[in-house]
């Protein structure tokens, strides 16, 4: 199974408009995590603005212009840690937003270069047959869960 055939599109729907856009990620400090996002994975900074007494901004992959991470920094008061993952298994114990997953050519690679790159691996490469992927796993410095996956032959 070389990826994913989904059944037929529903254009029927009364919700046949929805797409995905992004997914937010609250942070206590936007400059820490545009730091991490642009720094350690180039992406890059699409917008920026303040809403009340946060400062967010829109960050998207180096060649993606599809899917925005939105980081929410500030605020008061400034977010709480409940989710201090361990591993991947610890972090099932969680109900919740658990991960995103970007699709990359090589887990392997791109685990060695985050390596490089000082980004901590919560969960090191794996296969999964179920799904014919190959997986890893790691963390924004917040402790924000991010999935690799390669799509297997």
């Amino acid at each position: 199974m070389p990826d994913f055939i989904p059944p037929a599109k529903n254009d029927a729907s009364i919700f046949a408009d929805m797409r995905g856009h992004h997914v937010a990620v609250r942070t206590p400090n936007l400059a820490e995590a545009k730091a991490f996002y642009v720094g350690k994975l180039d992406f890059r900074i699409v917008a920026e603005w303040d809403y009340a007494d946060e400062q967010l901004a829109y960050l998207a992959p180096a060649t993606d212009d599809r899917f925005y991470i939105e980081v929410l920094g500030g605020g008061d008061p400034e977010p709480r840690e409940v989710r201090p993952y361990t591993d991947l298994g610890d972090s099932l114990k969680y109900r919740g937003y658990h991960h995103f997953c970007m699709n990359v050519d090589s887990v392997e690679e791109t685990v060695e270069k985050l390596r490089s790159r000082g980004v901590t691996i919560v969960t090191e490469p794996f296969v999964l047959p179920a799904i014919s992927r190959k997986l890893a796993f790691f963390a924004d410095p917040f402790g924000n869960l991010i999935e690799l996956a390669e799509v297997l032959p």
